[in-house]
């Protein structure tokens, strides 16, 4: 199990890395590259809508790699995945600036970003479902924990190679061809990948399947479509916070209150530093007391520090920034360290690939996509404090509340045992 859990942190760290270095580039620097005719608010949402791309491609990656993962096993989503991300990211970092190529530069940081949402959303569910379907009953929510460390790692390396390259350049050298070497370095973080992943072994729980679902979408869809939406509606919250503090702070940080781009970096890097280094402990707490009560906590805490984080963040202090972000970032992991084993336990194993993978990226869509686009919106139109981002963040984490509360408790039910249950 370590071992195997090490690799699902490293693979998903390195996908994570690929993704979130795109969404901090399109905070920072993609706008006026990109989108130069723009004003730069204009600019700012015009990158934040390709970013946006990414979310809507991620449940499609999980249809698509769901569907191997359920006929062919989880094993060859891993390896697919991660090429696919890799090299869509490397090529980012190559793709002309609109000032060389004209229109063609966005447009083609829109099919690459979509490759990459595509690469990501079979990455989650290959991940975690090796760890939940080797792993021992008790320990389940522990180990498959160790894959949702890697979203936070991945953002750690992808803010720290962005803020060294900011800190070392001038703004013309990072404006010409700095903010590119974050990109070039995701080939050799795939490479890496790729070695890691080589000799893990495939789910027990896939090789003892006899009937395998012919098309696992349609059988998910048919059976358990009540699940799909509430398992989206309710990690919604997740996304929302997690994107509102790592993207349209940085933006709102530095374009609306004129803080620097490194003592931003620097308080949203601390806070999702602690989010990673507790996630195996709150993950301990959800095999000791269940996956739901988690789930429900770290909700209500959402809609309970939206406002303070909100009004944190507007005094443009590092300390009051980075203790408003720890808070949204507590509650974010309250939730998402439990995920990745409620989630398969809530589906049978012949359709649990392409369930709980679809799931958790409709939730993206539902929370990811449309969080920096509608925040950045909102304060525009407010005063210095958005007090609208925070009215907006806070219904999602009702929702999501609302969402978990009709969703049954898996612990300490067998994993499967409770499609039954959520299925009507």
């Amino acid at each position: 199990m370590p071992r195997l859990a090490a690799a699902s942190l490293a693979g998903t760290a390195i996908e994570f890395y690929d993704f979130f270095v795109y969404g901090t580039a399109a905070a920072l620097i993609l706008g006026p590259l990109f989108f130069p005719t723009f004003s730069p608010m204009a600019g700012t949402l015009a990158a934040f809508a390709t970013f946006g791309v990414g979310f809507v491609a991620r449940p499609l990656g999980s249809i698509l790699f769901g569907h191997i993962g359920d006929r062919r096993g989880r094993r060859p989503v891993l390896v697919a995945s991660l090429l696919l991300t890799g090299a869509s990211t490397v090529a980012v970092g190559c793709v002309p600036t609109y000032d060389s190529i004209g229109v063609a530069a966005p447009l083609l940081l829109l099919v690459l970003r979509f490759l990459q949402g595509l690469g990501l959303g079979g990455e989650w569910g290959g991940a975690v479902l090796l760890a939940v379907e080797h792993a021992p009953a008790r320990r389940r929510v522990l180990w498959s924990s160790f894959p949702q460390v890697g979203p936070a790692l991945g953002f750690l390396i992808a803010n720290g190679v962005v803020l060294g390259l900011s800190s070392a350049l001038t703004e013309a050298q990072f404006a010409a061809w700095g903010w590119r070497v974050p990109f070039w370095a995701a080939g050799v973080l795939a490479v890496a990948g790729l070695w890691l992943r080589s000799s893990l072994a495939e789910s027990p729980s896939f090789l003892e399947i006899d009937d395998h679902a012919r098309v696992p979408l349609a059988e998910v869809v048919r059976h358990h479509w009540r699940l799909l939406l509430l398992t989206g509606g309710g990690l919604a919250i997740g996304y929302a916070i997690f994107y509102a503090v790592t993207t349209w702070s940085l933006a709102y940080g530095t374009e609306r209150l004129g803080v620097s781009r490194g003592v931003m970096l620097t308080c949203v890097m601390g806070a999702v530093l602690v989010k990673g280094a507790l996630t195996p402990v709150v993950a301990l707490l959800g095999d000791h007391y269940g996956r739901r009560p988690l789930c429900l906590a770290g909700c209500a805490a959402a809609a309970l520090w939206m406002f303070p984080m909100v009004a944190l963040l507007a005094t443009g202090a590092p300390l009051p920034m980075f203790l408003g972000f720890l808070g949204a970032m507590l509650a974010f992991i309250t939730m998402f360290a439990v995920i990745a084993a409620y989630l398969p336990e809530l589906y049978e194993p012949r359709v649990r690939c392409t369930g709980a993978a679809v799931g958790y990226n409709l939730g993206g869509v539902l929370g990811g996509a449309l969080t920096p686009i509608v925040a950045t919106a909102l304060a525009e139109q407010g005063g210095r404090v958005p007090w609208g981002v925070a009215a907006y963040l806070t219904a999602i984490a009702l929702i999501s509340l609302g969402c978990f509360a009709a969703l049954p408790e898996t612990r300490p039910v067998p994993v499967g045992g409770a499609a039954e249950a959520a299925a009507g």
